[in-house]
């Protein structure tokens, strides 16, 4: 956490001069952007102080940080802020990846802000977790031994925080970030702004937009998660390995080895609930051989953690060899996850404060029997949120609400993450509303870039001019043996 002193002048006479910071307080220096292609352009590097929680009239004063590109239009509209997903994704890092185009190509309507949420990126504190799950490799992982674990790792993290680096953790949550971006706005100088936000993005955005309603003049919301959609329906994630087995039984080469795809899930599922497998493969970190069990739950975790995203082109690949006993690739994924950190405090307390409905509670409860992957895949919530001890923000967070904001609604069809269904949920309370749906789009990328006509349409939206296309056809998955 970034820490301000007083500054000591000496003179003839020893004098302390103690500048008190206070929030709002706005810094911008030039920048030079870096991408990850090492193409460079000019830009603003810029910071903003905050309360880390406004409800504590002592609170600290935290640190968001953001790049501005400035606009090359004559006359710029309201600034863009993207917010990018998790929680815990940076939009720095973002503008320096795959999206780098777009950010450019959106400079021809208003300045383009690659902002960094509270707690992420080049904000200060990031706060980061570094303990590791650690699970023994050569015994059967269980659902209850993987939360007690990450239980112990997250009473770890939040007392690091808590305790050692006097973070006050009940402020991170989507009110305070959405405030935080209303603060922005105001540091700027803006009447309004427009937000272009993707996953957990959306769901930061919709708070905004309840919360400011007249700070903000257009918002994209990709992969929309809406304010009760931090827990995920079985139902939805079942009705896409349903749609993804239609698309791969009609794939030309694959389709013909694997004409059932969810019963080649059922089988090989049935087979490690029997028994399990004991797998040799070879540490890369140690170079020393070692024996990972795969079962059931771990086959369920790798599909639940990757499915909607571009991996899900990998997935009959994974079933075909494991229907023939190579269980080699689950077992070295395995063994990278028990290896690797198990994420950000702000992003447990997000989703732990975001909470869920009653109703929507029971529906996941009733709606995992039965299903391909149960409930796994809100692994590892809501049972890890008792060591982080967040403030739920309650059933009025969660209600839908009516806007008049002028909204881009973006699906893919094969986004099981954030599928169709919760931007037409939400929808209705957007009178000012349109859908743009991707054919064949999985999560993150495909729904920003599997086709131009996507930035044509986020264009002509921002312009406020009516959107062309809104059925597109993405890049098809492309699956391999």
């Amino acid at each position: 956490m970034s820490s301000y002193k007083c500054v000591l002048l000496l003179l003839l006479l020893t004098t302390t001069v103690c500048a008190q910071p206070k929030a709002g307080t706005l810094k911008i220096k030039p920048y030079t952007f870096e991408n990850e292609k090492k193409e460079k352009v000019d830009a603003e590097f810029g910071t903003l102080l905050v309360p880390e929680n406004r409800s504590n009239p002592e609170s600290n004063l935290i640190e968001l940080a953001f790049v501005r590109f400035k606009s090359t239009a004559k006359n710029p509209g309201p600034p863009i802020v993207y917010l990018a997903g998790g929680p815990g994704g940076s939009g720095i890092f973002t503008a320096k990846g795959s999206r780098f185009p777009l950010f450019m190509a959106l400079r021809e309507i208003a300045d383009v802000i690659a902002y960094d949420q509270r707690g992420t990126g080049y904000s200060k504190p990031n706060l980061g977790c570094y303990e590791q799950l650690a699970l023994p490799l050569d015994v059967a992982p269980t659902r209850e031994a993987a939360i007690k674990a990450l239980r112990e790792n997250s009473r770890g993290c939040a007392s690091y925080w808590r305790d050692i680096q006097r973070v006050d953790l009940t402020g991170y949550n989507t009110n305070e970030s959405a405030d935080d971006l209303d603060d922005l706005r105001k540091a700027l100088g803006a009447n309004q702004i427009s937000l272009w936000s993707i996953s957990y993005g959306t769901h930061l955005a919709f708070a905004t937009m309840r919360r400011h309603p007249q700070s903000i003049h257009r918002a994209i919301l990709a992969g929309t998660e809406g304010p009760d959609h931090t827990y995920k329906l079985p139902s939805n994630i079942q009705k896409h390995l349903e749609d993804l087995a239609a698309v791969i039984q009609a794939d030309p080469q694959v389709g013909k080895e694997i004409p059932d795809f969810l019963g080649l899930m059922r089988s090989v599922f049935d087979r490690l609930d029997a028994k399990p497998e004991t797998v040799d493969i070879t540490d890369q970190r140690t170079k020393l051989k070692v024996k990972v069990v795969v079962n059931k739950f771990v086959m369920q975790y790798i599909v639940a953690n990757n499915i909607g995203t571009t991996v899900t082109a990998r997935f009959p690949a994974l079933f075909y060899r494991a229907s023939k006993g190579d269980f080699t690739n689950p077992a070295q994924v395995w063994l990278n996850q028990s290896r690797s950190e198990i994420g950000s405090a702000m992003s447990y307390m997000m989703d732990c404060a975001s909470g869920q409905t009653a109703a929507r509670r029971e529906l996941i409860a009733r709606e995992a029997k039965g299903t391909l992957l149960e409930d796994i895949f809100n692994f590892p919530f809501p049972d890890v949120c008792t060591e982080w001890n967040a403030p739920d923000l309650g059933d009025e967070f969660r209600a839908p609400l009516k806007s008049d904001v002028p909204v881009l609604f973006i699906s893919g069809t094969l986004d099981a993450r954030t599928p169709i269904s919760n931007a037409e949920e939400y929808r209705k309370g957007f009178a000012n509303s349109t859908h743009m749906i991707i054919e064949g789009a999985v999560h993150s990328d495909p729904l920003f870039l599997s086709s131009p006509k996507i930035k044509e349409g986020m264009m002509e939206f921002l312009r406020g001019q009516p959107v062309t296309t809104t059925k597109i056809q993405g890049t098809p998955l492309k699956f391999i043996l």
